[in-house]
């Protein structure tokens, strides 16, 4: 017969046995204590159970872990918004996580059954069983999350960025110094208004965003709808229309926002290139050859796609100056501080009642700003899976991946304080209906020339009494022939 201890226990001296070992014994409640503790710092319930060599080793595996974790960060944490522009190292992170959770589940169900009591009623045995499950959910619960949201990261970069290594300019992309040699990057903003009352893609918003690489301080460079006779490139394009784009037929009056959806129609005008790509590749190289600039990139929003972004954000917190027209049953949008929701601020960026195409820019602008501005970390982990499925059924462009990185990061400079200017070509700085295309090249040239030599060669900008307006009814000081840009700041009511 067994030799038994004082409180009648028979002792467990084989470690290699499910109990605890050295005579030590636990009721269930201290059981559930002890897996707790292990759960939060590995090996608590094996070094009390006398399991030494296993509690010191997982208690310096997990020191180990957290001693990693810390170094990563104090090392990358800077680093942290470009990493997230790589598939293929989400990827990474992603099986990474998943081996976490199994191994931090499977310390979590060894402390159980290393320090459980022998004997437990069916009753007691069960509730311990499944006190132990729900902490193993509670632990998978933020593990399951992060690899949920990392795939649905990575399956957004991969369905709106394109996969390939070659930038813009078809030279190829050097993911580790993207910008070398390169002072700007310039990239086309359009909006699409494909709308069911007409056929075909009009990108009546038009802005090139002129990013200095080093501090992220930007120049928007803004296009109207309604600039006529646009010169085409040369080529095929420039071919048929010799003397500036006329549009598709008689009647046509041949506007700049009817040139993406002629080179869909015409892919005579753009040989080699597929349908929904003809249309971004002529644009881009007709505005480049507008404003002298060169263009890198385009990304292309959907209007309509848009207000679902603003949806999935809960809504865009705006000033508004004056009332604003809002749907086709007499609606306003009352002066004020307003949280717009997705079909409000797409009439707030839309609407042209009581104003004109121009005012409707600088709404845009600024309802861009606010909705960069309102996009904290906050609102895109409450929110990541609705902003990441309108996100992929808003926007396309030509982006590669491997540039993600080094956008990201600049976008970074740009949140932390860099300066964003506006420049808009409208009446009466510019005519619509008789461009002055040697005025606009000159003007565009002046905005994205290094500070230090736009401060002496452009002049201060002259008063004028007619003047465009702004979002919401703000003035916005562009002056005469030899306007220059001003601040967002300065025009976006706040």
């Amino acid at each position: 017969m067994a030799s038994r201890t004082n409180d009648g226990r028979t002792p467990r001296d084989d470690p290699g046995d499910d109990g605890p070992v050295g005579g030590r014994a636990a009721g269930l409640p201290t059981a559930l204590v002890l897996t707790l503790a292990s759960a939060l710092v590995w090996g608590i319930a094996h070094l009390w159970a006398g399991r030494r060599v296993a509690g010191a080793l997982l208690l310096a595996l997990y020191g180990a872990l957290v001693a990693a974790g810390l170094i990563a960060w104090s090392s990358y944490r800077d680093d942290l918004y470009p990493l997230a522009g790589r598939p293929d190292l989400i990827n990474s992170i992603a099986a990474g996580v998943v081996v976490l959770a199994a191994v931090w589940i499977a310390v979590v169900v060894r402390s159980y059954l290393v320090v459980r009591p022998d004997g437990l009623a069916a009753v007691s045995r069960a509730a311990g069983v499944a006190a132990t499950l729900a902490l193993c959910l509670v632990i998978a619960a933020p593990f399951a999350l992060a690899t949920h949201h990392m795939y649905v990261w990575r399956d957004t970069l991969t369905s709106i960025f394109k996969t390939g290594g070659f930038g813009g300019d078809g030279r190829p992309v050097d993911a580790d110094d993207p910008w070398k040699d390169r002072p700007r990057v310039n990239i086309l903003l359009l909006g699409g208004d494909a709308a069911a009352n007409r056929t075909g893609v009009r990108t009546d918003s038009m802005t090139v965003a002129s990013i200095d690489t080093k501090t992220g301080d930007t120049v928007l460079l803004s296009l109207p709808r309604n600039l006529e006779r646009v010169q085409l490139p040369a080529g095929p394009a420039r071919d048929r229309f010799p003397y500036g784009f006329t549009g598709d037929g008689p009647g046509t009056p041949g506007l700049l926002n009817e040139v993406y959806e002629y080179a869909e129609d015409h892919p005579d005008v753009v040989p080699g290139v597929a349908r929904n790509h003809r249309g971004p590749e002529l644009l881009k190289k007709t505005i480049a050859g507008v404003l002298a600039q060169p263009v890198d990139y385009y990304i292309l929003v959907d209007m309509f796609g848009f207000a679902d972004i603003v949806d999935a954000m809960g809504g865009v917190k705006v000033r508004i100056t004056q009332p604003i027209p809002y749907g086709r049953n007499g609606g306003v949008l009352q002066p004020g501080y307003r949280t717009l929701r997705g079909k409000e601020a797409l009439w707030y960026g839309r609407s042209r009642t009581d104003s004109d195409d121009y005012t409707r820019m600088g709404r845009q602008k600024c309802l861009l700003r606010a909705i960069a501005r309102q996009a904290d970390a906050r609102t895109v982990l409450t929110k990541f899976d609705k902003l990441a499925t309108a996100a992929k059924h808003t926007l396309s462009t030509d982006i590669p991946q491997k540039l993600l990185p080094g956008l990201i990061e600049l976008s970074g400079k740009m949140k932390d304080g860099a300066k964003i200017d506006s420049l808009q070509f409208v009446p009466p700085l510019i005519s619509t209906a008789n461009p002055d295309y040697a005025l606009i090249r000159r003007l565009a040239a002046k905005a994205v020339a290094p500070k230090e030599k736009s401060a002496q060669a452009a002049p201060t900008a002259s008063p004028s009494t007619s003047r465009p307006v702004a979002a919401g009814g703000e003035e916005n000081p562009v002056g005469g022939g030899d306007s220059h840009p001003v601040s967002l700041e300065a025009t976006c009511p706040s």
